[in-house]
């Protein structure tokens, strides 16, 4: 018996129907976007039978050592990107200054990414993944993340799938490899009210704050309370997304700032979150909120279940 299924071309065209002042430019762009992940997805399936895995021997900007995959990620974004006509800039973070196109290859739209986010689990086959940030050409490349127009991420694990939004709802696609499409699987994601597993790397907690080692006391008080992490952000974040719970990469005395990225990493998964009906946290509020003053700005995040994040914040700031 004949099913039909939705693709994500066939989601980013009926979208696109529905908004009366839509040129076609965004379904170009996000078309690009989801070939170059197949591609990727590829070459991570195959990474332990081409010379691809490892380390180039070099660092990126943070001072990170830069995988193979990591260098390879990139390298395609920006061409198939590019090759789009669509952006007006492109900020990774493994490139330290912005990628503008040539005259003749610029479009209309800011994309911000982080080719592959986890990459020192490569060499371990754990669950890495795309981040992509997207927004509106205007007169500066910093805005707030409210403003973006899109954001998600790719998965690369057990199954590639895609988790999207334009911040109405989200939509998560997981990838045929028979055909080479994205399929709807996962149609309106909602964040569940509240969950038992938190995620965070438990090994700094004599560098947190008085405040946030409360509030983990407080957790292990807790019967059904589980401790889940991967050290992958999309990994992590995919699960609390599917799961509930809450996430959280706060600053310590070793990072004051915080440690992600807000442009690349902290605003596409705080837009992507609030849009499941979860909540985002920074140290006051939501960090969609903030205005960006560098487009490699370092950031604290908080994500999760709405019951979560609620209890971290009354219970952080009841002893800072």
């Amino acid at each position: 018996m004949y099913t039909r299924v939705t693709t994500f071309t066939d989601f980013l065209l009926q979208s696109e129907k529905e908004i009366s002042h839509a040129s076609g430019n965004f379904t170009i762009l996000m078309v690009q976007l989801e070939n170059a992940a197949k591609i990727i997805a590829s070459h991570v399936r195959e990474a332990g039978l081409v010379d691809i895995l490892g380390t180039t021997g070099r660092k990126n900007v943070f001072e990170e050592e830069v995988q193979k995959l990591d260098e390879f990620s990139n390298a395609l974004l920006i061409d198939m990107l590019t090759g789009s006509k669509q952006v007006a800039a492109l900020i990774s973070e493994e490139e330290e200054q912005p990628v503008i196109p040539s005259p003749e290859n610029r479009g209309n739209y800011i994309v911000y990414f982080d080719p592959l986010d986890g990459s020192s689990n490569i060499d371990t086959n754990a669950p890495i993944g795309t981040i992509f940030s997207i927004y509106k050409k205007g007169a500066s490349l910093l805005q707030k993340g409210k403003k973006q127009v899109a954001a998600g991420y790719i998965i690369y694990g057990s199954s590639t799938m895609l988790v999207f939004t334009t911040g109405k709802e989200v939509n998560g696609f997981t990838l045929d490899p028979s055909i080479g499409s994205f399929l709807l699987s996962h149609p309106n994601m909602r964040i569940p009210e509240e969950g038992s597993t938190y995620s965070i790397n438990e090994a700094y907690f004599d560098n947190y704050s008085l405040g946030i080692q409360n509030y983990l006391h407080s957790l292990k008080q807790k019967p059904k309370a589980s401790l889940r992490y991967i050290g992958s952000l999309i990994a992590d974040v995919h699960r609390t997304l599917l799961k509930g719970g809450i996430f959280l990469y706060p600053q310590d005395k070793k990072h004051p700032q915080g440690k992600l990225r807000l442009m690349i990493e902290v605003n596409p998964m705080a837009f992507l979150v609030e849009a499941a009906g979860g909540v985002a946290y920074k140290t006051k509020g939501s960090p969609l909120n903030d205005q960006p003053t560098d487009i490699h700005e370092r950031s604290p995040l908080v994500v999760g279940s709405k019951q979560n994040v609620l209890e971290y914040v009354k219970c952080r700031s009841s002893r800072t």
